[in-house]
């Protein structure tokens, strides 16, 4: 279990922007299980790659599963981002390639993702009695103090 810092913390990333980005599945047919679980199994073998290769510019994760399964990642940039998703050296496009001709239009699956390159000075974020998690998690985790007592001096600064 992950260590829960009692108080309030924030995040203080070290850049001038951070790119937030959204990835996940959906099970539409869930009697397809065996392309649900072919398209599944891919993102771990992803994640161990970005894992082992820091200067990919993953700076962190969370991920939830359900009929719906999420991925919320922070990157360095875009740039690294899209790098990593064409890289033939990197284990996404030959997963990507293989949903493509198997399944993309059969509804069987849904895939789906967002990406949002956002200005640190435009967040706010806080954790109250939680594990390092979100963009704390990924970049700095620092407590509440002064100047970031309220959501209004974190955000913006």
């Amino acid at each position: 279990m992950s260590q829960v810092f009692p108080g309030r913390y924030t995040a203080a990333p070290q850049t001038d922007t951070v790119t937030v980005f959204l990835i996940g599945m959906r099970a539409n047919r869930w009697w397809k299980l065996p392309a649900v679980m072919r398209t599944a199994v891919a993102m771990p073998r992803m994640l161990i790659h970005l894992e082992r290769h820091p200067e990919a510019g993953l700076l962190g994760y969370h991920q939830w599963f359900g009929r719906t399964t999420m991925l919320l990642s922070y990157w360095e940039s875009p740039d690294h981002l899209q790098r990593f998703a064409a890289d033939t050296g990197a284990p996404h496009l030959g997963p990507w390639r293989d949903f493509m001709r198997r399944v993309s239009g059969t509804g069987d699956i849904g895939v789906w993702h967002e990406t949002y390159q956002v200005p640190t000075s435009s967040l706010e974020v806080v954790y109250n009695g939680m594990p390092r998690f979100g963009l704390a998690g990924a970049t700095e985790h620092v407590p509440v103090g002064p100047g970031t007592a309220t959501a209004r001096q974190r955000l913006g600064r």
